[in-house]
């Protein structure tokens, strides 16, 4: 969809609906958009249009490509402007690696160092992507997602983690929103995150950790395969 224009794909209705400052709200519709494959990877993004759709300033269309630019949604190609990122299969597989190793680690501190009232929340954050994946609002379950690696990364205890995930996340996210598109696969990682709540909640965090990272490869096989077709 490289070059279509972005008015014919997503909205701007909902700016000015919620008390944040416009900059912010600007940031949010917009990557719900990349998010939500209205804005397609590869697709340009072009100023004008931005400007035309969002009804906002230019300036403010620059700092948000800016930001977006940032967390890796948005790229900038010389000669051409900014567009949407697109993941390579080879750079998907390899963040799929990296996060397989960070997140079981993560799992695993989680089991050594959160409260029970930390795992309670991590048994209530599967609980809603449960109730998501059967409701089938695609930005409700990636919401639903971070709040479970939220409430995963304050229970790990690692600032070390905490910051070298979170420089991956909106990539993570992209990818997160590709194989949640699959059919039935919301479903599937809803039970797999399951099956690692109840080992955290066993205390057993070597089964914890191998529940996590067989969750990430499962969602790494969906993703890429969708990436190669």
């Amino acid at each position: 969809m490289d070059g279509s224009p972005a008015s014919t794909v997503w909205s701007a209705d909902q700016i000015g609906r919620v008390a944040a400052p416009l900059r912010e709200q600007v940031v949010t519709l917009v990557r719900d958009a990349i998010l939500g494959f209205r804005l397609q990877p590869g697709q340009r993004l072009v100023e004008r249009e931005l400007v035309e759709q969002l009804g906002v300033s230019r300036a403010t269309v620059r700092e948000v490509l800016r930001q977006l630019a940032a967390e890796g949604l948005v790229t900038v190609v010389p000669q051409r402007g900014a567009i949407v990122t697109a993941l390579s299969p080879d750079d998907a597989a390899d963040l799929y690696e990296m996060r397989a190793s960070l997140e079981a680690l993560a799992v695993q501190r989680f089991v050594q160092r959160a409260t029970a009232d930390q795992v309670a929340a991590l048994r209530a954050a599967v609980g809603e992507i449960e109730r998501t994946a059967d409701a089938g609002d695609p930005q409700d379950q990636l919401h639903a997602k971070d709040r479970f690696y939220e409430v995963l990364l304050a229970g790990s205890g690692s600032r070390p983690l905490q910051e070298t995930l979170a420089g991956l996340q909106a990539r993570v996210r992209l990818l997160r929103a590709t194989s949640l598109a699959a059919p039935g696969r919301p479903r599937e990682a809803a039970a797999e995150l399951r099956a690692v709540v109840d080992a955290v909640e066993a205390g057993d965090a070597d089964a914890a950790a191998a529940a996590c990272a067989r969750h990430i490869h499962n969602a790494a096989r969906t993703a890429l395969a969708r990436l190669h077709s």
